[in-house]
């Protein structure tokens, strides 16, 4: 067998590159893995109602699984869902409900029967409901306003009302008053279709921004569920604090004679060393040099460094030919 330093590195390298590709197409489509999804249903809808790829699945409002397709298929929307760890029976029904303040949607279901849903059967339209978007009828509403001619609605209650000038008493008031309530939307019209066109500009925005205030939202439940978390241990503190400062207390006021004594004793200690306080730098000070040399002196163990100068006069032979050298 050849050792790996003789094998081809071409081959190496592309048998390195397949091996690369093979794990980058399998992360990205991990989910698409039998042993990795969950089981697969589908359910089929009127209408999408603003549902998503990707959107939650919940059971009794516990998430079980996410929407993985949404797709007109024959005059009807075919949502496709995995489910996880929870039991769907034959009879289940299926809803598209809102679930955010927001317009962020998710698939409800209602699961009922005896027996397991058919995979390969979707749930049908008689047993799905799809959601009441209220954005998309604030935009449809004000495009029926905005395309209503006021100054005609309001020449014709006028007509209407000279119409019927001959009439009872009744009748008249009533005419009269639907023209000035024609009127006065004839003259308000500019400020109706403002107001609408800002209603339906903050509705885009909102929609627009959905993820970002969702995210806000969630990590404004999580800091304060954390501050709950830390008020009730700072609560435990302060009374643990009180409940010590109770007990030191009474240990003061149980041993006072035993304690007076000690406490003037330790205020003279106190004074004594404020009033030596420069002598004791210096010792400190000069304590350094002393220890320095004290462990050169005894740093080889049991035995002293000893260094004698001028015991033999210089030049005395062969010994000490260079005097005593500091």
């Amino acid at each position: 067998m050849k050792s790996f330093q003789k094998r081809d590195p071409l081959r190496i390298g592309v048998a390195g590159l397949l091996v690369l590709t093979l794990g980058i197409l399998l992360a990205m489509n991990y989910k698409s893995l039998p042993f990795v999804s969950g089981t697969t249903y589908t359910a089929n809808f009127s209408e999408a109602g603003g549902l998503a790829e990707g959107d939650t699945v919940r059971i009794a409002g516990v998430q079980v699984g996410s929407v993985t397709g949404v797709e007109l298929e024959s005059g009807h929307v075919k949502v496709t869902f995995d489910v996880e760890d929870a039991w769907v029976g034959d009879r289940t029904h299926a809803a598209i409900k809102v679930g955010t303040l927001l317009g962020k949607k998710y698939l409800a279901l209602d699961t009922r029967g005896e027996r397991e849903q058919n995979r390969s059967e979707p749930i049908p339209l008689q047993r799905t409901m799809s959601p009441y978007d209220v954005i998309e009828t604030f935009e449809q509403l004000s495009d029926t306003v905005g395309e209503v001619d006021t100054g005609k609605m309001a020449e014709s209650f006028r007509t209407l009302s000279e119409t019927f000038s001959g009439t009872r008493e009744e009748m008249r008031g009533t005419l009269q008053g639907l023209s000035r309530l024609s009127n006065t939307i004839s003259e308000r019209d500019r400020q109706l279709k403002e107001l609408l066109d800002r209603t339906n500009r903050v509705a885009g925005t909102l929609a627009e921004r959905n993820t970002e205030i969702e995210k806000l939202l969630r990590d404004s439940n999580r800091l304060l569920r954390e501050l709950r978390q830390r008020r009730d241990a700072i609560k435990s503190l302060l009374d643990g604090v009180t409940e010590l400062s109770r007990q030191l207390t009474g240990l003061v006021e149980d041993n006072e004679q035993q304690l007076r004594p000690a406490l003037e004793q330790l205020d003279q200690v106190t004074e004594l060393l404020r009033d030596n306080q420069e002598n004791l730098g210096k010792s400190i000070e000069r304590m350094a040099p002393f220890t320095r040399l004290f462990s050169n002196v005894l740093g080889s163990g049991r035995w002293f460094d000893v260094y004698l100068c001028g015991l033999l006069p210089p030049a005395v032979g062969p010994v000490n030919q260079e005097g005593c050298l500091p």
